[in-house]
This record gives structure tokens, sequence and C-alpha cells, in this order.
């Protein structure tokens, strides 16, 4: 099997990589998107896209010459060329930025952001081109993505941890889906082996956890014990008010965004597939945790 890659020098791309042992894979740059050439190969792998700045400092034009117009060019040509298979990398971003219930890809996509607004836009050329005979795509729409190398919000939390600080946050009910790399990378494999049908799958891990659960898991990771703070919600919601007034670190906006939920179901991805995940939710975030812990000392 031959499969071309782009993005392959990111944190997917490298797992990726290193997980497809027995394909023969050709990597595609950024520069070369602008007139891809992607014929002799089995299928597309489509990973290269601009991420999402939380601090906000990115020109908003960035992600829709990234996200949407080198997608669309691509896309373009994998038309046009021999290869069977697209899978483009979108993000469930793309579909929600809040979520009241459970996220199903029967959700009217509403993005708020210029990130989620671009995925989206891509998510849409992708499906209002005709399809020739013998071709797919697969849109897929992960949650938040986790795993060895991972420099994101868990990385963050995992040293907030470390340092033995107690988590203030404990009072606030709310859960969480996550998903293991290793368990995208699983999709993405029988995604190249299996004839699925064309579409739109969120892709999440089997069980959501609250921000309690994941420090418990962190700490645990090296031995430490988890220290919970249930102060009062109202206390901490009247100190963030308070902070959006003098732009103090925790604002009502932040306090939201750490304390809210967003669970992603998985069940039509493995309905189609037919397959289990290999990696459970808790596995697969005592495997990251653990690599922080060989990166990281921990503090005495």
């Amino acid at each position: 099997m031959k499969v071309t890659i782009t993005g392959s020098s990111g944190f997917v791309g490298q797992n990726l990589i290193a997980y497809l042992q027995d394909v023969i894979i050709t990597k595609l740059s950024r520069q070369k998107l602008s007139t891809p050439i992607v014929n002799n190969c089995n299928s597309i792998i489509h990973l290269a896209g601009k991420a999402h700045d939380l601090k906000k400092t990115s020109n908003p034009d960035e992600y829709y010459q990234v996200n949407y117009e080198l997608t669309k060019k691509l896309y373009d040509a994998f038309l046009k060329s021999d290869v069977k298979k697209f899978i483009f990398i979108s993000s469930v971003k793309a579909a929600a930025d809040s979520v009241e219930n459970i996220l199903t890809e029967e959700h009217q996509p509403n993005p708020q952001t210029d990130y989620g607004k671009s995925k989206l836009m891509a998510e849409q050329y992708i499906q209002s081109q005709a399809l020739p005979e013998g071709k797919s795509y697969y849109i897929l729409r992960p949650c938040m993505i986790h795993g060895p190398g991972n420099k994101g919000n868990l990385n963050l939390l995992y040293k907030f941890v470390q340092k033995g600080i107690p988590y203030p946050l404990a009072a606030f009910e709310n859960k969480r889906s996550f998903l293991s790399v290793e368990n995208l990378c699983f999709v993405i494999k029988q995604l190249l082996e299996k004839e699925v049908a064309s579409g739109v799958y969120n892709v999440a891990d089997n069980e959501a956890l609250s921000t309690n659960k994941v420090v418990e898991i962190l700490a645990s990771s090296s031995n430490k014990q988890a220290k919970l703070w249930k102060i009062p919600t109202g206390l901490i919601k009247g100190m963030a008010k308070i902070g959006d007034v003098l732009r103090l670190p925790l604002s009502s906006e932040r306090l939201q965004k750490l304390t809210e939920s967003y669970v992603v179901s998985n069940h039509k991805i493995k309905t189609a597939l037919g397959v289990h995940f290999p990696i459970s939710t808790i596995e697969g975030l005592a495997i990251t945790a653990k690599s922080f812990n060989s990166i990281t000392p921990p503090q005495p």
C-alpha cells in the first residue's frame, strides 16, 4: 500500500508514520500543496493545517489560506488523479465550540472561530464535489488529541499538578471527551484497509472524563496524591468577573473554557468500522501522563 501524507512533521503525523510501519509513505510538504501532484498512491491523508491559536494572536486570513484553500487544491488534485481515498483531518470545532449534550454528526455546524469556520469550509467543499466512481472521502473530526510528545493543555495541567498546586475548580461538574493519538492512528489505518462509506465521522475515545478525574490520572502517573479544592462555584465565578474588569488571568471566558463539558460521540465511526478501539480513555491518558513524567522530573 502506498500513501501520501501532508503534515508529516506534526504531532499526529510523526505518530502516524511510526504506526503505519507496513505502508510505503510519500511526504508532501506544505510548500508543494500550492500545486500538488498526488498520483501513484492508494490514499491521501491530509493532516497539514493551521492549528487553533488559543492566544488569539494569529492573522485570521491564515486559517482560510491554509485550512481551506490548500485543502481545496489538494482535493481537486485527488479528484483528477488515480488515487482512491482521501482522508481529511478536520476538527470537532468545525461543528461546535460548545456542546450542551453529546455532539454527533447530525449536529448542525455553527463554528464561532476562524479556525472552526475554515475547517468547515474545507469540509463543505469536499462534500459539494461530484465524487467519481471508485473514490471515497473521509472527513474526520477528532476532539482533543493527546499522546507522547504532545505539548498541549494536558501538559500544562500536568506541570500544575507536579508542582503540588491544588486544582481549585474541583467543585465544577464537567465531562470532556479525549482522543488518544494511538486510537486516531488506528482509525486511519482501518479506513485505509476497509471499504467504508464516504462521510463525516467524529473521532473520540469511548469515555468522557471529568477534569477532576484527569487530574487524578496525571497525579498518579508519578505516584502523587491529587489535590482537589472544591471552592464554591459562586465564589470562583465572582472572582472571574473581577478578572474581567481588571484583566486578570482568570476571566469569565477562561473559566468557561476550563469548566465546560464537551462530550463527543464515536458511535458512527465505530459502527462503520465494526471494531473496538485498542486503547481506553483512562489507559490513553495514563500513557500520555507517563510520557510527561519521563520529560519533566517530578517535583519533590
